[in-house]
């Protein structure tokens, strides 16, 4: 039998030896570095954050930022400088429409959608949709609500076009100047205040406007009481994509300040809901005159 001597392993004899010539030394065990436990702890702890802030929508996409910024940019005046904001595929579109139809609270619809790739596609043809949906449920409703009246023809409206036109894109492109502008000048004054880009914020307003393509077609219902229902339930919704994009932009500004931005960007909402429902849909009940028959005897015959 081999003596217990003969079974150490060496490697502790010589660890025992180096110990006993230099008491002060240390020792490291080889087990598990401790760089190892602190990787992993990292890791934990970033995973963590990534987490929150995908749950939060507070990624501030500095990889997005860094990579958009190596594109090289074509000038202005090329086709190619503006191909590039419609640069979208029909995925994100629609990905991007079901966040502005079901907005999350908490959630920021410019750095959940937006912010990686901003597009003027999906912003133009909804604001195009909407025009020919308020403007052919306009024309439907007024035919529906003088139906059966002796005296009314119908002769559709096709100014209706241009002036929903008019108001749905003035409204989509004037307003985020308004509000670009804002938030520029009070980024110069407050530093902690987000900024957006004037792209960013058209994307937040088109992709907005989408919940009134079907209210607008329900629109043609004649029954006020329903309409303005609906008028509600698409206004909260849109609007409520607003607030929850703006809101964080705001917040760390004078309280005051914030509230009536919100406000004044919730106001002007308001008004292009209501004003779209009341002129192309409340129309005023229209007074038609009576026609009048002439009889052969010399007089005329009102007939009611």
């Amino acid at each position: 039998m081999a003596a217990v001597d003969d079974l150490k392993f060496r490697e502790f004899d010589d660890a025992a030896n180096l110990l006993a010539a230099n008491p002060d030394a240390t020792t490291i065990s080889i087990d598990e570095p401790p760089e190892v436990h602190k990787n992993q702890h990292g890791r934990a702890g970033e995973r963590g954050r990534e987490e929150d802030d995908e749950l939060l929508g507070t990624d501030d996409s500095d990889k997005t930022e860094l990579l958009a910024g190596q594109k090289k940019s074509a000038p202005f005046w090329t086709f190619e400088y503006y191909q590039t904001f419609f640069e979208v595929d029909t995925y994100q579109v629609l990905d991007r429409i079901k966040g502005a139809v079901f907005p999350v609270p908490g959630r920021n619809f410019v750095r959940l959608y937006i912010r990686s790739n901003p597009d003027l596609y999906g912003p133009f043809w909804i604001c195009a949709t909407l025009v020919f949906a308020i403007a052919v449920s306009g024309n439907l409703s007024n035919f529906f609500i003088h139906l059966g009246r002796p005296t009314y023809h119908y002769v559709p409206e096709f100014r209706k076009v241009s002036i929903a036109a008019t108001t749905i894109y003035a409204y989509a492109w004037l307003v985020p100047l308004a509000v670009w502008g804002f938030l520029m000048w009070r980024n110069s004054k407050v530093m902690n205040i987000v900024s957006y880009s004037f792209l960013e914020i058209v994307c937040v307003y088109g992709y907005s406007l989408f919940i009134y393509i079907p209210t607008a077609i329900l629109w043609i219902i004649p029954q006020k009481v329903v309409r303005w229902v609906l008028m509600m339930f698409s206004l909260c919704l849109s609007g409520s994509v607003l607030v929850m994009t703006f809101w964080p932009a705001v917040r760390d500004d004078n309280r005051r300040v914030a509230l009536a931005t919100v406000g004044t960007i919730v106001l002007l909402h308001a008004l292009l809901s209501v004003g779209c429902l009341a002129y192309f849909f409340d129309a005023p009940e229209l007074d038609f005159p009576a026609p009048v028959t002439p009889v052969h005897n010399g007089t005329t015959l009102i007939t009611k």
